[in-house]
């Protein structure tokens, strides 16, 4: 059993303990918490497409211009785990076809170039760097192939799948298995239609610990943006059945919905750069710091994950200009969120179902403990007093997420110099909330739910303040 889910299980049954709330369907999966934890992680466009300084390639490109003159994969996770991402996901094969490992089933492939004298294999690279620095890996699989002579064909999806059972079964554990709905003519005219239920028990069989992400999921879902931003209303409760790969409302994938049937949390994709793929042209374009902490704050604010885009240039290394705004990056969430300013305040309730779900379990920095009301009660809230009064601008909310997400509206108040004030609030919690707030210096605060689909609860109450300027 994961040290998470141990730890959630025994918080639970605590001898002595009141009931804990019953689950609220849909609930997570194991995958699905695990992959809730990471919080952010990058993504790395790479392939024909770099050397060739386009966004789409067309699946004619001479393999030879695939010649990265100083891959350095160890460079890349030590600057992903430097700046606090949890892993690196790859772009294994892009819709040109193109396989960074030397696949069998392709002659479109790594083999075939002249990089390493045909020897060469980023996939390799990658997995031993990132086991290196203790991080974690993904891949990205675009089902379109504009070089395979199969695509377009029933022939086709076998060759993918095995594909998939090559990339899955030869490189150690993958987090996170990234399926592009892009579905275009291949060199024979055709489109393809995708077995999407081969795919997925490719997945399953391979790697049962890794999520996969479509606009359909099964387990996380495109939040239909590329500008790396949630909803400020962001359930992550869908209806699958109403969704397939490259199919799919942004507006219902950006929100979510409250009675969807389907626990499929979304994931926000975005790039450092103006494009996906290394340009030269855009080393002056790379994101700033507030830029990226802004994302950062509406999307794992948000209840979302963040998949942030930093492309490998044409020797195979992070530019420059990517590894400072990185680190940049890096440093203000850990300024801003390293000390919480809440932990270990004194909290009440005026509704907590009894011992084991006190309002003191929001602000103790367990995330296995939390704050529940009692049965049947659909608001309610926490209170918290400070020993002396405390300057903040952001405050973070967290549901107990194993339970399902229930809270729908809920507010926040500072008593500053005596008087009650509002002074933020917004609809959705749900693993995770960050409010920008103007900047308060309070002697109490006052969280309040004020709708949930079923007795609200709160692992984490966290008050904050950002670097000055």
């Amino acid at each position: 059993m994961p040290l998470l889910m141990s730890l959630i299980f025994l918080a639970a049954t605590l001898p002595g303990s009141s009931p804990g709330p019953a689950p609220l369907a849909p609930t997570p999966s194991p995958r699905q918490t695990a992959w809730r934890g990471l919080e952010r992680y990058l993504f790395c466009h790479f392939g024909p497409n770099t050397f060739t300084d386009k966004e789409w390639g067309g699946g004619n490109e001479d393999p030879n211009l695939f010649n990265p003159t100083d891959l350095d994969c160890l460079q890349w996770a030590k600057a992903a785990k430097s700046a606090g991402f949890a892993g690196i996901v790859i772009t294994a094969k892009h819709h040109d076809g193109f396989c960074l490992w030397p696949s069998k089933f392709s002659t479109h492939t790594v083999a075939q170039s002249s990089w390493r004298a045909g020897k060469g294999d980023v996939l390799a690279d990658l997995s031993k760097a990132c086991r290196k620095v203790g991080i974690k890996m993904g891949v990205y699989l675009s089902p379109w192939d504009r070089n395979h002579p199969a695509y377009g064909t029933p022939a086709y999806n076998q060759v993918f799948a095995s594909m998939l059972r090559e990339v899955l079964g030869n490189y150690g554990p993958i987090f996170e298995v990234w399926f592009d709905g892009a579905n275009g003519e291949g060199p024979n005219g055709k489109k393809q239609v995708y077995d999407w239920p081969l795919f997925i028990r490719t997945v399953r069989k391979y790697q049962p610990n890794a999520v996969i992400f479509s606009d359909a999921g099964p387990d996380i879902r495109w939040i239909g943006n590329e500008e790396g931003i949630a909803g400020e209303t962001n359930w992550a409760l869908v209806d699958r059945s109403r969704y397939s790969p490259g199919h799919a409302s942004t507006e219902e994938l950006n929100h979510g919905y409250p009675d969807g049937r389907d626990y499929v949390p979304g994931e926000c994709d975005v790039s450092i750069r103006p494009g996906w793929f290394y340009h030269p042209e855009e080393n002056d374009k790379v994101k700033s710091v507030s830029q990226l902490m802004s994302i950062y704050e509406r999307s794992v604010g948000r209840n979302a994950n963040l998949i942030l885009n930093v492309p490998p240039d044409r020797a195979g290394r992070f530019n420059d200009a990517d590894l400072r705004a990185l680190d940049g990056f890096g440093k203000a969430i850990a300024k801003t969120y390293g000390k919480d300013l809440a932990l270990r305040s004194a909290a009440s309730s005026s509704a907590d179902r009894g011992r084991g779900f006190q309002a003191s379990r929001a602000v103790d920095g367990n995330p296995a403990t939390y704050w529940a009301a009692p049965d049947g009660k659909l608001s309610g809230g926490v209170e918290l007093a400070f020993a002396k009064p405390v300057t903040f601008d952001r405050v973070m909310l967290q549901e107990y997420d194993p339970l399902g997400q229930r809270i729908a509206a809920f507010h926040v108040e500072a008593e500053v110099e005596g008087e009650w004030r509002r002074i933020g609030g917004g609809t959705t919690i749900g693993y995770k909330r960050i409010l920008e707030v103007p900047e308060t210096t309070a002697t109490k605060l006052r969280v309040t739910i004020d709708e949930s689909r079923a007795c609200p609860t709160l692992a984490h109450i966290g008050l904050y303040l950002s670097p000055r300027s």
